[in-house]
């Protein structure tokens, strides 16, 4: 076991609340869980030692910080400042309640292999509840802000609760003022015909290592649209897992990442497809430039009681430095004959055929560059449902690939 997993379950003693019983369950199997190493196939391309060197510490007192304003969106805000929750929205839509209590959701979406998840399940000493009566719809977006000072450890936990025929909007906001380290799980049960759209925005880079994941179960006729922007760090790790838990859900997932220096990322997406007539659909594109390196490891698993699924994972990525690196493992695990399902990845550099024909047309070489790399994820930008989300994001974006240079 390493020094710092001993250290994150010393200090998983101190929090007593609502959740022991659940919290006690994860401890043991935390205790029993080896430290992830190059033989571990979930972590092969993904080394620890960014966490293992990690000097963030637990904060007692919270700084004031802010989260970022978005032009032409109002939030309810949820504000967890260096792992403790520090404010919650006053006025509440009817239908929709955000409490501390007990959950018996808690721990039972998110899958017990994750060993962050494991983790964060016993250090968040503050569990957000959120709950979206039946047939509700929510019009505000709900953003889960996850903020963290220079030097600051901290574990932030949501449980959602769709019921069914309730519709939300939900952001997952994370913003790192330094060096930090963070685990943040959100689990989100979507009801029968209920409506989730999620985001999921993690931009923070340096010296950050974050760890998370977002993780989702659907009963019969509900439907998810999520969508991942991350940057590269010391180290990004991202889980997403979908559950079909009844028959003619529909999800799409749609993700990008960018990269640069010796940032690393990892996102790793797994879709269960345990009942018929499902549908899925999965577009992941990333770009790595300089040195860095991403990971992105895509699993469908069709059991064999789920006919008629139609099923679909397509994973592209660009560099642009013959010094990046990408690997990508798309999977398609079958065990049922009647499904339409394909899959497929790709990795190649930027054309330089288009990039020197827009420098001889006057386009500098970043201009061109910031041309060619934005055009290759724009249209995943496109795609999200609310565009006051797609218009903040977009020149964020810019500005990253600004930074970037092909090599």
């Amino acid at each position: 076991m390493s020094e710092w997993l001993q250290h994150a379950i010393a200090h998983a003693d101190s929090i007593q609340d609502g959740f022991a019983d659940q919290r006690a369950v994860s401890l043991a199997l935390l205790k029993d869980t080896k430290w992830p190493s190059r033989k571990t196939e979930a972590w092969k391309y993904t080394p620890l030692r960014a966490v293992e060197r990690s000097s963030a510490v637990f904060k007692e007192e919270s700084p004031e910080l802010t989260p970022v304003d978005v032009v032409g969106l109002d939030f309810l805000e949820l504000t967890f400042v260096d792992g403790q929750l520090v404010s919650m929205p006053e006025d509440l839509p009817e239908g929709l309640t955000i409490e501390m209590q007990e959950s018996d959701l808690f721990t039972t979406i998110k899958p017990e292999r994750h060993v962050f998840g494991l983790v964060n399940d016993v250090l968040a000493a503050d569990v957000a509840v959120v709950t979206v009566a039946e047939n509700v719809k929510i019009d505000s977006v709900l953003r889960i802000n996850n903020l963290l000072s220079n030097g600051a450890q901290g574990h932030i936990r949501v449980v959602v609760e769709l019921e069914a025929g309730a519709a939300l909007k939900v952001v997952e906001n994370a913003e790192a003022h330094g060096a930090t380290l963070t685990t943040a799980y959100t689990e989100f049960l979507i009801g029968v015909e209920a409506h989730l759209e999620h985001y999921r925005f993690a931009l923070q880079a340096g010296d950050n290592v974050a760890l998370g994941g977002s993780h989702f179960k659907l009963l019969g006729k509900a439907t998810l649209n999520s969508s991942i922007i991350g940057f590269g760090s010391d180290l990004q790790r991202i889980d997403t897992d979908i559950i079909y838990a009844g028959e003619k859900a529909e999800a799409k997932l749609n993700a990008i990442y960018l990269l640069d220096g010796t940032e690393l990322f990892d996102l790793h997406a797994n879709v269960e497809h345990a009942v018929p007539n499902c549908t899925t659909e999965e577009n992941i594109r990333g770009i790595a430039g300089d040195r860095s390196r991403a990971v992105f490891n895509g699993r469908i698993h069709i059991h064999r009681d789920a006919q008629k699924t139609l099923a679909e994972l397509n994973n592209r990525n660009l560099l642009l430095s013959d010094k990046a690196e990408i690997n990508t493992k798309p999977e398609l695990e079958i065990y049922a004959d009647d499904v339409r399902c394909a899959h497929g990845a790709t990795i190649a550099e930027i054309d330089k055929k288009a990039l020197y024909y827009l420098q001889t047309r006057g386009v500098s070489r970043s201009q061109a560059q910031l041309m060619l790399s934005f055009g290759f994820i724009n249209e995943l930008i496109d795609q999200m449902p609310t565009a006051a989300l797609a218009e903040w994001v977009r020149p964020i974006i810019r500005d990253r690939f600004a930074q970037m240079e092909v090599k």
